[in-house]
């Protein structure tokens, strides 16, 4: 048998939404092919009967379930899913070390570990399983639906593809062989530093106290990240980030070769003021390029909204989740 590692889980409620007494809450854990055991927070709806469909939900990129990929779970589980939000591998609750390490791997693998562990629940039936990635872990969320065939159906919410702002940086203002190589050289050094030190430096997180002169977009993530409206204590991006070199390995392995083979249903769901709109029309474009199953994928843009207005709603309950359970309900 799979051996899981014995986590120390948080019981009581600590999510930076409310408790919805719609549905009933537990912890699970679960394990993926490279043996590390994930924490994740499970709702389903009450008096349910027969077996559901499930989605796994994960994200944003530095976030834990306790924050938005928590309040999508708990609201698709208010609306008839079985759901789970998860912590990915080296972060919160979920096992892993070191910790607060990335992989475009070992990320894509924690979606497909959700997947098996919806697959094999008693309550869920098999054949009618979803996921949702929001901000980086929608970029994830395409990439596990292009790798694995038991998802029927994927949102991406206010997604970034972490490999191209890796590899490009933001609005791909670095793209040139020079930008990268001096990148790639700086991480280099920094792993020297950190076995001179006997530990991993840490990048940090959204910018506290933020710049007279910061730019929107850093404005927009200290807004939700640095204040009671999403603040969590396990969050990377609320405290001190990844490790310098957490992300190394996205410089040179785009995640999003083969989205255009993806034959399930897709949406890719952006605010049409976010910094990151380009990350989701530019998958879309290249999603359905010569799909043969392009029937199924839709782009759905939401007017006015900035990128964290689809963690939690913003100020104007922005996630168009009656669009989220039409899709599911028509796909699952």
């Amino acid at each position: 048998m799979i051996k899981k590692e014995d986590l120390k889980l948080i019981r009581e409620w600590d999510k930076t939404f409310p408790k919805s007494e719609e549905v009933n809450h537990s912890k699970v854990t679960f394990v993926n092919r490279y043996g590390i055991t994930l924490a994740a927070d499970m709702y389903m709806p009450k008096n349910a009967e027969g077996k559901l469909p499930a989605i796994a939900v994960c994200g944003p990129f530095g976030a834990v379930k306790e924050q938005c990929s928590g309040l999508y779970a708990q609201t698709m589980a208010q609306r008839g899913f079985l759901t789970i939000a998860f912590d990915p591998s080296f972060t919160g609750e979920s096992g892993g070390e070191p910790r607060y390490m990335a992989s475009p791997d070992i990320n894509t693998e924690d979606f497909m570990a959700a997947v098996d562990f919806l697959s094999l629940n008693e309550n869920v039936d098999a054949d009618r399983i979803g996921i949702i990635g929001i901000c980086g872990w929608g970029g994830m969320a395409i990439n596990t639906a292009a790798l694995d065939t038991r998802i029927k159906a994927t949102v991406a919410s206010t997604m970034y593809d972490m490999t191209r702002v890796n590899a490009n940086g933001y609005f791909d203002s670095e793209n040139s062989e020079e930008k990268r190589y001096e990148a790639k050289k700086a991480l280099c050094a920094q792993r020297l530093e950190d076995l001179k030190n006997g530990e991993y430096k840490l990048g940090g997180g959204v910018v506290d106290p933020l710049p007279e002169d910061a730019p929107f977009f850093v404005k927009d993530y200290y807004d939700y990240y640095k204040t009671e409206r999403g603040y969590h204590p396990r969050s990377l991006n609320s405290n001190g980030g990844w490790n310098v070199i957490g992300c190394e390995s996205f410089i040179n392995q785009p995640i999003l070769q083969y989205s255009n083979e993806i034959r399930s249903a897709v949406m890719i769901m952006h605010g049409d003021k976010a910094h990151s709109f380009y990350f989701g029309k530019d998958a879309f474009n290249d999603m359905i390029n010569g799909n043969k199953y392009s029937d199924n994928k839709e782009m759905l843009v939401i007017e006015g909204a900035v990128h964290t207005d689809l963690y939690d709603g913003g100020d104007n309950n922005a996630i168009p989740f009656d669009k989220l359970e039409e899709f599911f309900k028509k796909y699952l």
